[in-house]
């Protein structure tokens, strides 16, 4: 599969992007996706929540009444859930939400998340650039320049650059990250896929691992 590489300003470079076919043109396995944004959603959920159960309540255990003959049912302690500031029958506890799931279903599910963007002609290859200083307008220019649209475009470099981190950090529609944190819940979730020119690469050198 072949993609034009863009220039910043927007123009054809003239230089074409080679992308695997094991990569960015297999046939997308829905449940491999379905079972990978789980398990990463899964993974972010704290699993803090926490109620008290009937022996850590620190009411009275009094008896309420007698056993017999009170006209109701029998009552031992306060600390009872059919007491207002009772215990909770059956409440949260800290839990991990995380599951296992194998490496080869990881990324058959990344691989058809960018073969989906592929498909839909969403994903943009564009030549390698820099930034001498942090400027968040100058990034906003180039997003339009390559017409990433202005919802939701995730935009991976090859490797960490600050200045252009920093400058899609006051944009609400762009998350810039590198090729190690790329991940099938991001690729999802973005409406349009920008690679920078080599990540196509370092992506099909990591399946001959």
């Amino acid at each position: 599969m072949e993609l034009q590489v863009i220039k910043i300003d927007g123009t054809q470079s003239g230089k074409v992007a080679v992308l695997s076919d094991e990569i960015f043109a297999i046939t997308p396995n829905d449940h491999a996706i379905y079972l990978d944004v789980k398990q990463i959603l899964a993974n972010r959920r704290q699993g803090t929540a926490k109620t008290k159960e009937r022996w850590e309540n620190a009411h009275s255990t009094k008896k309420q009444g007698r056993q017999k003959g009170g006209g109701g049912a029998r009552h031992g302690s306060l600390k009872a859930n059919t007491y207002v500031g009772g215990g909770r029958v059956f409440g949260p506890q800290p839990r991990l939400y995380g599951f296992k799931l194998n490496k080869k279903v990881k990324q058959l599910a990344r691989f058809s998340a960018l073969s989906y963007k592929a498909q839909e002609e969403k994903l943009i290859v564009v030549e390698p650039f820099t930034m001498n200083a942090p400027k968040t307008k100058e990034f906003a220019t180039i997003l339009s320049n390559i017409k990433a649209g202005d919802r939701k475009v995730l935009f991976v470099l090859p490797e960490n650059t600050d200045n252009i981190f920093l400058s899609s950090r006051n944009l609400p529609y762009a998350k810039v990250i590198t090729v190690d944190e790329i991940n099938t819940y991001e690729i999802m979730n973005a409406n349009s896929l920008v690679i920078v020119d080599g990540v196509q690469d370092i992506l099909a050198e990591r399946i001959k691992r």
